[in-house]
């Protein structure tokens, strides 16, 4: 068996700091199950990060770029409705199908409320950049429309918290939803 290279083992612990980050948050993750979860020591993972800020930031810029290539993906050469239910139906698929995506999503936003309530700027910088950048790739197939772009952002994020907080296909509280903004399936939690 080969030996991983160290961008290889740095695409482990960023997939591991996901899954670890999405489930306990950043105050209740220790780089030990980060750690652990990938196979290596502590000072190993500190080799490839400088700190636990840098392993969560990397974490999230992963999932805000993993959001940014699907909506960019389901919405290539696409306008308009056909771009909104084209990134709506892609992105609750894969919510449905990789659950520690979405709750990476709303750990990031939690992290940069607490962050800033202790004076730490770095981590809303770096979410709100990224958000800005995801706010863009929908901008342009919706028209570059800002209230076509909150609208079908705000609808995200209640999709968010309603899989969030594990209403099922099916519940009448996804009665208001576009049929593309509404989960199919089964929920994993």
């Amino acid at each position: 068996m080969a030996r991983m290279s160290a961008e290889e083992r740095r695409e482990s612990v960023i997939r591991a700091a996901t899954a670890e980050f999405a489930r306990g948050g950043y105050h209740g993750t220790s780089t030990e199950a980060i750690a652990k979860r990938v196979g290596v020591s502590q000072p190993y993972l500190f080799r490839l990060f400088p700190g636990k800020k840098a392993i969560f930031l990397a974490a999230a810029e992963r999932c805000v770029e993993d959001t940014i290539r699907t909506f960019g993906e389901a919405s290539k050469g696409l306008e308009g409705e056909e771009a909104l239910h084209a990134m709506a139906d892609a992105y609750t698929r894969v919510i449905a199908e990789r659950p520690e995506w979405l709750m990476m999503q709303m750990q990031m936003y939690v992290a940069v409320g607490a962050a800033e309530q202790e004076g730490d700027t770095e981590f809303g910088e770096a979410v709100r950049g990224g958000w800005m950048r995801l706010w863009d790739t929908v901008h342009l197939p919706l028209g570059a429309d800002a209230n076509e772009t909150t609208t079908f952002l705000a609808y995200g994020m209640l999709v968010n918290c309603l899989t969030a907080m594990g209403f099922p296909p099916g519940h009448r509280v996804w009665e208001g939803m576009y049929p593309s903004a509404r989960i199919k399936g089964r929920l994993e939690h």
